[in-house]
């Protein structure tokens, strides 16, 4: 089968939005995902999928730490950013919780360490050890056929 059949394949599948985010020494940096699954209710673990090429690998690798930021249907902005979609600079309301960056009115923010990684081909699952979250009732906001939707 071609690459594209995958993806389409794939895209058929609805999703959450995330955007995973993590310290740098130049401040916070944040990566949209939608390849985040929750993995263990003792002890808590989640999983993300990050690309080996991406920067957040590199980071998350020598941090060993990140939030997970389940976006609401209002945070297009934030999720669209860190896609690298927008050309302009945004302003993102960023918080700090357990000493974390995450993004301030997500559905949940989720604070992880990480408990283990395994290479998936080109990509590395990282399993977090969820510290503290946070939790509000809001509408997410969706991701189907590699487009942002909303929930109706």
């Amino acid at each position: 089968m071609d690459d594209r059949l995958f993806k389409t394949a794939m895209g058929k599948f609805a999703t959450g939005v995330t955007v995973v985010t993590t310290d740098t020494e130049d401040g916070v940096h944040g990566m949209t995902a939608n390849a985040f699954m929750s993995v263990s209710m003792d002890p808590k673990l989640v999983l993300i999928s990050v690309g080996r090429h991406a920067n957040t690998h590199r980071i998350i690798e020598q941090n060993g730490v990140f939030a997970v930021n389940i976006l609401s249907e209002d945070q297009m902005e934030p999720a669209q950013y860190f896609a690298k979609q927008l050309e302009e600079d945004v302003d993102i309301p960023i918080e700090r919780f357990e000493g974390q960056p995450i993004i301030e009115g997500s559905l949940a923010s989720i604070v992880c360490t990480v408990y283990d990684s395994h290479e998936a081909g080109d990509h590395t699952l990282f399993i977090g050890q969820v510290e503290n979250l946070i939790v509000q009732d809001e509408t997410p906001l969706l991701y189907f056929e590699g487009q942002f939707r909303y929930f109706q």
